[in-house]
C-alpha cells in the first residue's frame, strides 16, 4: 500500500473529525479555564508588580489567550486528523508536553508567586513548543504556521516573566 494510500485508509469520515477538533478545543480552552482558576485574581496581583514600561495592559492577555489557544487546537488538528495514533505519536507528545506546561505557569506565576520557577517553566514550555513546531511542520505547513504567534508571544511572556521576576525580588 502506498504511503498516500494508508494515509487515506485512515482518515477519519465526517462527524469523527469534527469531534476531534472539539476534544481539542475542548483540552485548551479546559487549560484556560484552570489557568483562571488557579489565579482568579491576576489582575489585581498583576497591578500590584513592579512591571517594565513594555509590559502590556491586564486586559490585552484574555483577548490575546482567547485567539491563541484556539490556534493551539487547531494546529494539532491538522495534524492528527486522518492519521493512525501511531503514526503521530511524538506529534502528539510533544504537543501535549507544551500545552502541560502551558498549564503549569499560571498556578505557578500569579497562584504561588513563584516567578523565577514560573520563568523555567516558560523557558521549558518554548523548548517543547519548539520540538512541537519542527514536528508539526513536517506534516502541515499551516498547522507550523498557526503556532508562530503563540510562539512570539510565549517569548514575549517569557521576556516579561523574566523582568518581573528582577524587579520583584
Amino acid at each position: 500500500m502506498t504511503e498516500a494510500a494508508h494515509h487515506r485508509s485512515h482518515r477519519p469520515h465526517g462527524l469523527s473529525q469534527w469531534l476531534l477538533l472539539l476534544l481539542l478545543l475542548g483540552l485548551c480552552y479546559g487549560v484556560a479555564a484552570v489557568g483562571g482558576t488557579a489565579a482568579a485574581d491576576a489582575g489585581s496581583i498583576y497591578a500590584s508588580l513592579e512591571r517594565p514600561a513594555w509590559a502590556p495592559p491586564s486586559w490585552l492577555f484574555g483577548p490575546v489567550w482567547t485567539v491563541l489557544y484556539a490556534t493551539i487546537a487547531v494546529s494539532a488538528w491538522l495534524v492528527l486528523r486522518g492519521r493512525a495514533p501511531a503514526d503521530v505519536r511524538a506529534e502528539t507528545v510533544a504537543w501535549g508536553a507544551q500545552l502541560l506546561l502551558n498549564l503549569a505557569w499560571t498556578p505557578l506565576f500569579f497562584g504561588a508567586g513563584r516567578y523565577g520557577l514560573a520563568f523555567l517553566d516558560i523557558c521549558l514550555l518554548l523548548a517543547a513548543l519548539g520540538v512541537t513546531m519542527l514536528l508539526f511542520r513536517r506534516r502541515s505547513r499551516a498547522a507550523f504556521l498557526l503556532l508562530v504567534p503563540y510562539a512570539l508571544w510565549t517569548l514575549y511572556a517569557a521576556a516579561l516573566n523574566l523582568a518581573i521576576w528582577q524587579l520583584n525580588a
